[in-house]
């Protein structure tokens, strides 16, 4: 005897649980509120974030679209490569250690911190990104032109694999007076971590 229907009932059955582990987006608005941008601009404020991001724009100047390719087609080779002399030396830079160590020290609540001059390229970072060139993208494109106190909050993204909500917190770096953008910084926060411990005791 044949029953037509449990092909069908099998297959829902083995899409049912991953469509159901996707819970709804957290509202970014009521978590990435100014305080937690405040507090995200105090600690990019530490000296040797504006220190690394002016040497670096001081050492390259106005970088020409070939060179930023070149360099940005380099870190992508690197990436596939045991030889990797850029991004060694960038993950080296005291800024990545720093950047690593906030990351650390927040226990979860950022996925990916890093920081670019005012070319768009990486200056420290604490972990490894897809490319070195970040001034195609809407991170450096609304926040360093924009000016030295500019945000861009970009559309939260669920991750599968660690099945969590995040989003990209943008920021212009400004200058000591605070008149200048001299780069740009994404922190990658973890939306459902932060939703967490935004959440009343119970």
């Amino acid at each position: 005897m044949k029953f037509p229907g449990i092909p069908i009932l099998a297959g829902l059955l083995l899409v049912a649980p991953s469509v159901a582990a996707q819970p709804a987006a957290p509202d970014v608005k009521a978590l990435i509120t100014a305080e937690f941008i405040a507090q995200t601009r105090e600690w990019l404020a530490n000296p040797i974030v504006p220190l690394s991001v002016t040497a670096q724009n001081e050492l390259r100047g106005k970088v020409d679209q070939a060179m930023i390719d070149a360099l940005d087609k380099q870190w992508v080779d690197e990436r596939k490569s045991e030889d990797k002399p850029l991004i060694s030396a960038t993950l080296s830079a005291p800024l990545s250690t720093y950047l690593l160590r906030i990351q650390a020290q927040n226990l979860g609540l950022y996925t990916e911190i890093f920081v670019m001059d005012a070319n768009g390229l990486n200056v420290g970072q604490s972990a490894i990104t897809g490319d070195y060139w970040q001034g195609d993208e809407a991170k450096f494109q609304k926040t360093f032109p924009v000016g030295p106190q500019a945000v861009f909050i970009d559309e939260p993204e669920w991750d599968d694999e660690h099945k969590i909500w995040a989003v990209q917190l943008n920021l212009s770096l400004a200058d000591a007076t605070g008149s200048k953008a001299i780069g740009a910084a994404t922190v990658e926060v973890n939306l459902t971590e932060l939703q967490r411990r935004n959440a009343p005791a119970s």
